[in-house]
């Protein structure tokens, strides 16, 4: 985490940089800096602390021949810790778009700081406070709404919870903040949001840059799941302009998979988040620009380049667009079920979701594999796990590996042919009643916390006519466009459209919102990579 870089490493660092003194008690940058360089130690000491934690022991502190910095080197994100000089000294200073320069040319010096860099925000993450507090409440959607934002994004920060933290109410007073206004998000101390939207939240915390409207990129990925992810690693590693929309975090549904088994390379496993982390990590090594929170409402199909308008008013153009946007669980059909959401339901099984219903019984329904791995990773936590699947079994939607854990675990009740009637509870969820379909037994279970990961709803309604789709909206492309398809769309061009590519030239879909798709992460991997190919081949008529 902490290396210390030998004599040729810092001579050849130091040709890309300046060199400068800095007395003792000067700031370098401070937690909240949107702009931070890269510094290494030439003489004197650096010491890394967290201003929200006043008076404690700094974080690290830097003599000659280490340096600072973590993934928000490459992401461009505001700082989350101060350094400040306690021994006077010599230090280079780097800006960030020549460390990316480093990073992408030197594998030596790249290998150590993308490794270092790394290692330093999983242990903020795991250990620092962060400059963030969310004040809430584990009966409020909204609170989990956005403890899983920050989680999902790596972002840490503080929650206190007003059932259970004695100290909340001074903490409430002292912002004039309201109970009723909870959740409340606090950053950095000073600015208190009351309730805010994803977008507020990252704007808050300077996840993104600023999009420049007249800027033209060479591709849009719309999406940042495993395919949108492997398409900007590919792009941008091939010297392609490439912005990322991503609307809530990046790693699409795979990245709120508890445990992947059946990826390769990975024999023990990975959480679908660390591999979406380092995906977003990579592609952000090649210089692929990642917007948080920014969703695509509509696509202006009619001339060129294509222009996407985002939810917030703003726009973003593109000479091509790779759609990635993957798809939605679909929701039970039941009256109350937007009561509960958040509050007992739910539709992803992190380690954020285990600790909400820890000790008590769980229902999950799907027969899928996202459903399977959710089952053998909240028994590992809950009392019970009831899996409910309408047909006669798994056999046809599960990978054999999660099935025989299911049938192993003693902590896994699967109930075939069985669908939920009704959901009970006052603010949140407490009872659950299902109903098996072949003998019509009705049960009714103190079951507390629902996950729901079953079908699919494709996330294309902000097309609007633009692209064929087929008649379960997912998006048509190569070899499945029939001549009507591109009549009906008037396909300009004397050549068919290429595979991955839709109705529509230079816009291509893939992973799990291309209709065909295999829904598996290996293989909207693949897609992601193969568009881009296409793209360059595109581009270049």
């Amino acid at each position: 985490m902490f290396p210390t870089l030998d004599g040729s490493q810092i001579a050849r660092l130091e040709t890309f940089g300046r060199k400068r003194t800095a007395a003792a008690g000067e700031i370098l940058f401070d937690q909240g800096d949107s702009v931070v360089s890269f510094f290494i130690v030439v003489s004197g000491t650096l010491e890394i602390l967290n201003p929200m934690q006043a008076g404690g022991p700094p974080i690290v502190v830097h003599r000659a021949g280490e340096f600072t910095g973590e993934i928000n080197m490459l992401s461009g994100r505001n700082s989350l810790v101060r350094g400040i000089v306690r021994e006077p000294g010599e230090f280079i200073e780097i800006n960030q778009s020549t460390l990316r320069h480093i990073v992408q040319t030197d594998s030596e010096l790249s290998e150590i700081f993308m490794r270092a860099f790394i290692l330093r925000r999983v242990s903020l993450v795991e250990t620092s406070p962060g400059d963030v507090v969310i004040v809430g409440s584990a009966h409020s959607a909204d609170t989990l709404r956005l403890r899983e934002f920050l989680s999902r994004n790596g972002h840490p920060h503080t929650y206190l919870d007003v059932d259970r933290d004695t100290d909340v109410q001074s903490v409430l007073d002292h912002f004039n903040v309201a109970i009723e206004e909870i959740p409340v998000l606090i950053c950095r101390g000073t600015r208190v949001l009351r309730n805010p939207t994803n977008a507020e939240t990252a704007a808050c915390l300077g996840f993104n840059t600023v999009l420049d409207a007249k800027a033209v990129a060479d591709v849009i990925v719309v999406g940042a799941g495993p395919s949108g992810l492997a398409a900007a690693v590919y792009a941008a590693s091939e010297g392609l302009d490439v912005l990322v929309l991503e609307t809530r975090a990046p790693g699409g549904q795979a990245g709120t998979s508890s445990k992947i088994e059946n990826y390769l390379g990975f024999p023990m496993g990975v959480s679908g988040q660390e591999l979406a982390g380092r995906a977003l990590v990579q592609a952000q090594k090649f210089g692929a620009r990642i917007a948080i929170a920014l969703t695509a409402k509509k696509l202006v199909c009619k001339g060129e380049p294509y222009v996407v308008e985002l939810e917030d008013g703003s726009v973003v153009q593109g000479r091509s667009i790779i759609l990635a946007m993957g798809v939605t669980y679909r929701s039970l059909s039941l009256p109350n079920l937007k009561k509960f959401e958040g509050a007992g339901i739910y539709y992803a099984a992190t380690r954020l979701e285990s600790q909400v219903c820890q000790g008590d019984e769980i229902a999950i329904v799907g027969g899928g594999n996202s459903a399977g791995q959710a089952a053998v990773f909240l028994a590992e936590r809950s009392r019970h796990v009831y899996l409910l699947v309408r047909g006669p079994g798994l056999s046809e939607t599960m990978s054999r590996y999660l099935i025989r854990r299911i049938e192993q675990s003693p902590n896994i009740t699967l109930l075939t042919y069985t669908e939920i009637e009704a959901l009970e509870g006052d603010n949140c969820l407490e009872r659950i009643r299902w109903r098996n379909s072949k003998t019509g037994e009705v049960e009714t279970r103190p079951v507390a916390h629902l996950f729901l990961m079953t079908g699919a709803i494709p996330n294309t309604a902000w097309l609007e006519g633009c692209v064929a789709l087929d008649d379960k909206q997912f998006v048509k492309t190569g070899a499945d466009l029939q001549p009507g398809d591109l009549a009906t769309f008037r396909w300009p061009l004397r050549r068919p459209p290429y595979l991955l590519e839709t109705t529509l030239p230079r816009v291509f879909a893939v992973g799990d919102v291309r209709s065909g798709s295999v829904k598996r992460v290996a293989s909207a991997v693949g897609e992601g990579s193969i568009a881009v190919q296409f793209v360059h081949r595109a581009l270049a008529e």
